[in-house]
């Protein structure tokens, strides 16, 4: 009589042990829809121009994923829906009126040079809307910073008039716009500008609900907030990055503010303004180029809202979150290499020899 032959299989595996069922697909897609209100706020306020925008920005992103995939010989990756948040985020970066051919560019840079330069989907080192959004801003300073009013009467029936210059021509007068759609007060300064060169203040219910001008995705803070919130909720970002990047930015405002509350903004007022929170909930927490270990993320996110602030009060610039997110990406690898947990059961006692 044979007895059975039984074998035990026994699988070895290190930790965690725990698996995470969503895929990348699932998570990216989640992204596109907390940032689809974003979108659908600024193409309500500043009508069919920004609307062409995303979709210039989107579109050409999309496309340039493909042909850089097909020229490397790898699989497309088109369909994880990635490349449509730097699409996305490339559009919501941009002023409403920004030529159109110009955001093309930006979008092949934020795709060729932001990505597939450094092996394509999981290797950025940098957020690619982002590389995209510097480049243009070397490259076109004057476009980059002619800002229009929101919610203009004619917004859905006319573009503005920058958005269809055709490339390497000059755009049309917009002030002469500006006085046919009866808008005669309009500086053309957006509310960081105001207050770093004229010390006004704009009012925290016009900056929470994004009744201003400024960039496509400079809108209501509320709805970015909320879309961060879900994403938050759904454990598809990590919470401590925007909170992290908010408390530095307040942390390091507040004093100045203190200080001199006519010079300074109050941090109400910086963690309201600009891009600072779509870049603390939808850039900044890129899951490739922020760190993953727990005070890592902290001393990233910490970095980045506090030199959001300096390079807003003391810079040239009156925006300095982009820079701030770029400069916090390059070191993120150098942090998470300093802030590596210990190994369990390793000492720092070298081996007798």
């Amino acid at each position: 009589m044979t007895m059975p032959d039984n074998k035990l299989n026994i699988i070895l595996r290190t930790s965690p042990h725990l698996k995470q069922t969503l895929s990348v697909e699932q998570i990216m897609r989640n992204v596109v829809y907390a940032l689809l209100p974003v979108c659908l706020f600024s193409i309500y306020a500043f009508g069919i121009s920004v609307l062409a925008l995303l979709l210039v920005t989107t579109l050409t992103c999309v496309l340039c994923e493909s042909l850089f995939c097909r020229l490397a010989d790898k699989p497309d990756t088109v369909n994880d829906w990635s490349i449509t948040i730097t699409g996305l985020l490339l559009g919501l970066t941009l002023p409403p009126g920004f030529p159109l051919w110009m955001a093309a560019v930006a979008a092949v840079v934020a795709v060729g040079l932001g990505k597939a330069l450094f092996g394509g989907l999981g290797y950025n080192v940098m957020n690619p809307a982002l590389v995209g959004r510097a480049f243009v801003q070397a490259a076109f300073p004057v476009a980059i910073t002619t800002w229009t009013p929101a919610f203009l009467d004619n917004r859905f029936t006319q573009f503005i008039p920058s958005t269809l210059t055709m490339p390497f021509m000059q755009p049309p007068d917009l002030g002469a716009w500006l006085q046919q759609a009866s808008v005669d007060a309009f500086t053309g300064a957006t509310p960081l500008a105001l207050q770093k060169f004229e010390q006004i203040s704009t009012p925290v219910a016009e900056l929470f609900t994004g009744m201003i001008a400024g960039s496509a995705g400079e809108t209501s803070a509320l709805i970015i907030l909320a879309g961060g919130l879900y994403l938050a909720a759904r454990r598809m970002l990590d919470w401590r990055i925007p909170v992290g990047v908010l408390l530095g930015a307040a942390l390091t405002s507040l004093p100045f503010w203190l200080l001199d509350p006519a010079q300074y903004p109050s941090p109400l007022f910086v963690l309201l303004s600009g891009g600072l929170m779509l870049g603390a909930v939808f850039m900044a927490s890129d899951m490739v180029a922020s760190p993953v270990t727990p005070g890592g993320v902290w001393i990233y996110s910490l970095f980045i809202g506090v030199l959001t602030v300096i390079i807003r009060l003391f810079g040239g610039l009156t925006e300095g979150v982009m820079y701030a997110i770029l400069l916090g990406n390059a070191l993120s690898p150098l942090i998470a290499t300093v802030t590596q947990p210990r190994v369990f059961g390793a000492t720092d006692r070298k081996p007798e020899s």
